[in-house]
């Protein structure tokens, strides 16, 4: 490596030296190169040991470490373009320098032929795009942590906690393709951490309707006249089915008359058209299938069975207003269209049917967004469970004992008090009556009045063996 200041002659004859330095070093191929540097001898050294290190990586085969990584970042976009031109780089690390719309564009045409759908390639790359605008990134040396997180922390007046994770997200999507794709050494901002979100966060809460809301719903929109162009009974179906089987919106939009099985009772929706990228066959209701048999009756297999539209929020709402139910509710919770998926979630929960089950007829990853998220309380559900708990008003055993013991000495001093004459007892009875092994006398003493010669106490009877036996030794049972 030789750092060096060309001269050259002007018209005059004078020879004039340039103001910048200039780094001449031989490429992997021995090929002499010359590169502008700096006005800083200093800096055109280093320049030049970067170069350097830059070609021995070429040559040797070797991967370029994470320094030299991020000193190619910093590199003009010409030299790194030049770069590329000899050999030094790749084409995709070249190009790491270049707007971030045109890299955007790229990573929208990747969502893509990964099988993402339009709407969700095209929500991703917006959001990308608004935090990118928002931090006034044009290019890759650009992004930086701080940035965004400052733009997310203005965003967050604006949106809820969860809005702001989803921004994140999108970004650090992003972040982390141009990684993969060789076009970046590392994400800037894949250190930064999703805000934790608590219930009091959401801004939008949802709520499941009651049975008997669910009931005035259909039978009110079965009469309903048109709403943007899908009639009342049409409407009536969707609502019944995404309550029963929790389908969301796209899903409903997608299906054919062919996703039903009317013999097995089942709907089945493809894998392009989950939200999981899954095939889903869900059970359906018999009830609920004779009526879309006859709903679909006459259409052909490929036909479309339902016309949603994008926005269900206005739909819904409508009917809500002609069946009488509130849209937000006293707590400030929604019964938008994605409430009929928390219908499903808090109905299975009602019925009794395993977590287990209900996550799996759901379809979530997680148990706990099940029953913590589209799980919710029935009107008297908590009166009910409170009633359930035992009654702590009831005496405890031991007072029942104390209890029992107490009414019979009462009852036995009433019988010996009731009568003048003499009382044939046993030992049997005070027993009974006294089961913590009282004193007899105690007992009788309860009497008021009561002497000695009032009782006769007679012992327990001898058993045949033992009578026999006195009888053998000429004795006379004593009585």
């Amino acid at each position: 490596m030789r750092v060096f200041k060309p001269t050259y002659r002007e018209k005059g004859g004078d020879i004039r030296t340039v103001k910048k330095w200039w780094v001449e070093t031989r490429d992997h191929l021995g090929v002499v190169r010359r590169f502008a540097g700096f006005t800083d001898q200093k800096q055109t050294e280093t320049l030049g040991r970067q170069i350097d290190q830059l070609v021995g990586c070429k040559a040797s085969g070797e991967p370029i470490s994470l320094a030299l990584s991020r000193w190619l970042e910093g590199v003009p976009v010409k030299m790194r373009q030049r770069f590329a031109e000899i050999g030094f780089l790749d084409a995709e690390r070249a190009n790491g320098g270049k707007p971030l719309n045109e890299h955007l564009a790229d990573f929208k045409q990747s969502l893509s032929d990964k099988g993402d759908t339009l709407a969700q390639v095209d929500l991703v790359v917006a959001r990308v795009r608004r935090v990118f605008e928002g931090c006034k990134i044009v290019v890759w040396t650009d992004i930086s942590a701080e940035r965004v997180r400052h733009y997310l922390s203005d965003l967050h007046k604006k949106v809820s906690k969860r809005t702001v994770n989803f921004y994140l997200s999108a970004a650090k999507h992003f972040c982390r393709w141009m990684v993969k794709q060789r076009r970046a050494s590392e994400s800037p901002i894949e250190h930064l951490d999703c805000v934790r979100v608590g219930v009091a966060d959401i801004r939008h809460a949802r709520r499941a309707l009651e049975p008997d809301e669910m009931r005035r719903l259909l039978e009110t929109t079965t009469v309903e006249p048109v709403r943007f162009g899908i009639s009342g009974p049409e409407r009536a179906i969707i609502y019944r089915l995404a309550a029963e089987t929790g389908l969301r919106r796209n899903e409903l939009r997608s299906l054919k008359v062919s996703s039903f099985d009317f013999g097995c009772c089942t709907v089945t929706v493809e894998a392009q058209n989950t939200k999981n990228r899954k095939e889903a066959v869900l059970p359906v209701r018999p009830d609920t299938m004779m009526q879309l048999r006859k709903y679909l009756a006459g259409r052909l297999p490929n036909a479309q069975v339902f016309t949603v539209p994008d926005k269900t929020a206005k739909m819904f709402r409508a009917d809500l207003e002609a069946a009488g139910i509130a849209y937000v509710d006293e707590s400030g919770r929604y019964a938008d269209f994605h409430s009929l998926r928390h219908t499903t979630g808090t109905l299975l929960a009602a019925a009794g049917v395993h977590p287990k089950v209900a996550q799996s007829l759901m379809r979530h990853s997680d148990i706990n967004l099940t029953m913590s998220r589209y799980t919710h309380t029935l009107t008297g559900q908590e009166a009910q469970a409170i009633a359930s708990l035992p009654d702590f008003s009831l005496p405890s055993k031991q007072s029942q004992r104390a209890v029992a013991t107490g009414t019979n000495r009462r009852n036995l001093a009433e019988n010996l008090a009731s009568t003048g004459r003499k009382q044939l007892i046993t030992l049997d009875s005070i027993r009974q009556a006294t089961p913590n092994g009282d004193n007899t006398t105690a007992i009788l003493n309860e009497q008021q009045g009561a002497t000695a010669d009032s009782f006769r106490i007679r012992k327990p009877a001898l058993y045949p063996t033992e009578l026999r036996a006195q009888i053998h030794s000429c004795q006379r049972p004593q009585l």
